[in-house]
């Protein structure tokens, strides 16, 4: 899908251009080279306190997480697990100090971000089990985090979103952990590539050369080929029944586009409530890289109205299981 920039809303413009002349694209060389040399930016925000935590993996390694709170915490609130983006090769859990801000504003929770495997460090499943772990320690220590176990939230931007989609999946077929409502903003989801604004996009921020650079790495031997779960690219998934209430945007003229359409219209053909809205004149995290434009406020309020609807009308009660924390590994052949 071809565009030019007319087609952009004329508060986007500038910065998209400039994105354009400094990385046209996402080469697998730069997401190797900037995934490897990740850093951790700390966004300082006197409105919030944040704790790191170091979560034990079943191998013996550890899985290091990112809490924000409010600085007047307030007990029985939701807690919100949050995956950054970076096309599951580049980012780190600090990026998602703003968002965490906004949520906690708009209706008090805990937020929680993994600093999850990236792709250039281990591919598929490493991303999803890590998220998982992180999950599963949020219900485990919810009472002394404030948070109220029927309110356990998932959420992500970009392949945090595609995360988040995936580790809905996964909970609802482990049956370990129930979540209340899910947040995949414009989800990385079909590895296929085959739909029309995933062909030939040339858009700001993230292309088609881009996507299939960052699904290449994150898939490893199982790109290109029939055997990829739904649990790496849940657009594959066959099954979207008991999937929690989910919120949603996208802009118009980003690859995700129409998987997203599509996931959105498989959710709702499976009864799962959905609130969903396309930005015109949007290219890829437009409502980070211009979060002062007029339809970047419209998109974060949005979100933060369906999040605010949600703190209110949906729960999850949770099963009651034994403590499987320490020994997490993703089956792949699961029922999606």
């Amino acid at each position: 899908m071809k565009f030019n920039f007319n087609r952009i809303d004329k508060d986007l413009r500038a910065t998209g251009r400039l994105f354009q002349i400094v990385n046209p694209t996402f080469t697998k060389t730069r997401l190797r080279l900037f995934g490897k040399l990740k850093f951790r930016l700390r966004r300082k925000n006197p409105s919030l306190n944040f704790l790191e935590k170091w979560i034990p993996r079943k191998d013996g390694s550890k899985l290091r997480i990112c809490i924000y709170t409010s600085k007047k915490p307030a007990e029985n609130v939701p807690g919100v697990l949050w995956m950054h983006g970076g096309g599951y090769a580049l980012g780190t859990p600090e990026q998602v100090s703003g968002r965490a801000s906004r949520l906690i504003d708009a209706s008090n929770c805990v937020v929680i971000a993994p600093d999850y495997r990236l792709s250039v460090e281990a591919p598929y499943p490493a991303a999803l089990e890590d998220s998982y772990l992180a999950l599963l320690w949020m219900k485990k220590h919810a009472k002394e985090l404030g948070i109220r176990e029927d309110q356990l939230m998932v959420g992500g931007d970009s392949a945090g979103g595609g995360l988040a989609a995936a580790l809905s999946l996964f909970a609802r077929d482990q049956g370990e952990v129930a979540i209340s409502f899910q947040m995949p903003l414009y989800p990385m989801l079909d590895d296929r590539m085959e739909t029309e604004s995933a062909k030939d996009n040339n858009a700001p921020v993230w292309n088609s050369k881009s996507n299939a650079n960052a699904w290449q790495l994150y898939l490893g031997e199982l790109f290109n080929t029939p055997n990829v779960p739904a649990y790496a690219a849940p657009a594959r998934s066959n099954d979207y029944s008991g999937l929690p209430p989910t919120a949603t945007f996208v802009g118009d003229l980003e690859p995700f586009r129409d998987e997203i359409i599509e996931y959105v219209n498989n959710l709702k053909k499976a009864s799962v409530p959905v609130h969903f809205k396309i930005f015109k004149g949007c290219y890829h995290a437009f409502e980070q890289m211009c979060p002062k434009a007029e339809i970047c406020k419209q998109a974060n309020r949005f979100l933060l109205d369906s999040y605010k609807f949600a703190v209110k009308q949906y729960f999850a009660d949770q099963p009651h299981t034994p403590d499987t924390a320490s020994n997490i590994g993703i089956v792949t052949h699961r029922r999606p």
